[in-house]
């Protein structure tokens, strides 16, 4: 496919370069003053086995307590005595870890970020301490309404994929999983084929490579290449309504959530018209379900709709807070809207404002360096190629009316899904 944005200039400009143990550094100068790296590891909780299902994210707090050469808390204290940043995140996907340093910084402390990161150490006693921080995180995710709901949708949304399980992992397994499992767990998993380094900031490319390169080829004795991969097969959509229901005291409103299994990144240029859809139907006031439902009928306090791309399969779904007498009436009305615009031209009008809201959020997402190593990490761990990355916009704006009548005819069908409901307690 001949690249669209030759018609359009580009905004970014990052080198790509592979070395010989399969890490791959994505690196690029802009005129700000600080500098961002980013080590993104193909690696998250889906690839974990119930019996360690939240080991992903333990062992992301594990890699910050030392190393041969840093002691714990040694990492946090250099970097806060520059001024620097660091923090981590971990998702069913990808675990990622990034610092943020002035430019002459940089070169001092990029390497302790990768030395953290490629050799911790998982004392016995620390793995001890942690594991309460972390059963700790857990109760409070169980106590978050937000969260048990967003549990509750994914194991409606799947009945095998691993994206039905809590990152975090249930506190049974966390509990009871050993130092030496996360041992294996990291030498399995942490490979240099398995990371993406992004380094964006105020320092020549050649620079920015060579550090990442000599720090990583310390470690290149213990690599081997991983060729573990995900095969679990995506699974089928619907063919009826799935409906399930609970009660939460802490909700003062009925929720309603309905959802679509669809193609994730491994199908990734079936998601663009999907995109397109969720902005016209539940992005801004003026959006379909937005001025219906709630400016005009006021049958929601809010509603939300959301194409969810993840690696495996995707969920698209429309969620809604409403009164519990309003359920029924929300619902109709959601199908109804599903039928027209399966069935009706979209107007170029509402194509055009989602094209713009895209291409600004793009150009608004590449201001920072920490934006941009985000943006080439995200795209280079999930699908191995950059080239996604910067045309999204453009795939966007080639969205016509019949690409999302056929999308919404293929993948949102109004009479089989899953919902969820949530009724407060009475």
């Amino acid at each position: 496919m001949t690249s669209t944005l030759l018609k359009f200039p580009r905004l970014n400009a990052p080198k790509v370069h592979h070395l010989p143990n399969g890490l791959t550094i994505i690196a690029e100068q802009m005129p700000v003053p600080a500098v961002n790296l980013n080590l993104w590891v193909n690696i998250g909780s889906a690839v974990e086995l119930d019996a360690i299902n939240g080991m992903a994210h333990f062992l992301e707090h594990i890699v910050f307590k030392g190393t041969e050469r840093l002691a714990s808390g040694e990492f946090e204290r250099r970097i806060e005595e520059r001024g620097a940043v660091t923090n981590a995140a971990t998702s069913q996907d990808y675990t990622h870890y990034y610092i943020t340093t002035a430019p002459k910084d940089f070169a001092e402390l990029a390497p302790l970020q990768i030395d953290v990161v490629c050799n911790p150490s998982i004392p016995d006693d620390a793995f001890e301490r942690e594991r309460l921080v972390v059963l700790e995180e857990i109760r409070r995710s169980q106590d978050n309404p937000r969260r048990r709901i967003y549990r509750r949708t994914m194991e409606t949304a799947f009945d095998v994929l691993p994206y039905r399980r809590p990152v975090l992992g249930p506190e049974a397994v966390i509990s009871q999983v050993t130092p030496q499992q996360m041992r294996d767990f990291h030498h399995t998993w942490y490979q240099p084929s398995s990371i993406t380094a992004v380094a964006v900031g105020n320092l020549p490319v050649e620079e920015l490579i060579e550090i990442i390169a000599e720090e990583f080829s310390k470690n290149s004795q213990k690599s081997k290449i991983n060729n573990q991969q995900l095969t679990v097969s995506q699974e089928p959509a619907f063919t009826e309504i799935v409906r399930r229901e609970f009660t939460d005291e802490s909700v003062q409103q009925a929720r309603l959530i309905i959802l679509w299994r669809v193609p994730g990144l491994m199908e990734l240029d079936e998601t663009y018209s999907l995109d397109v859809l969720a902005g016209i139907l539940g992005h801004g006031r003026t959006s379909r379900l937005v001025h219906d439902l709630r400016e005009e009928r006021g049958l929601v306090s809010s509603i939300a709709v959301s194409n969810i791309n993840n690696r495996l399969q995707g969920i698209f779904s429309i969620s809604a807070k409403c009164e519990v007498d309003d359920l029924e009436a929300v619902e109709a009305a959601i199908a109804k809207h599903l039928y027209t615009i399966q069935t009706e031209l979209v107007k170029e009008s509402e194509i055009y404002r989602v094209r713009r809201r895209v291409a600004n959020r793009f150009i608004f997402g590449n201001e920072t360096p920490s934006e941009r190593s985000g943006l080439y990490g995200y795209y280079q761990s999930l699908i191995g190629d950059l080239e996604a990355a910067f045309n999204y916009p453009q795939y966007i704006q080639a969205q016509n009316t019949n690409n999302l009548i056929q999308a919404a005819q293929k993948y949102l069908d109004p009479n089989a899904y899953g919902v969820v409901v949530i009724k407060p307690v009475k």
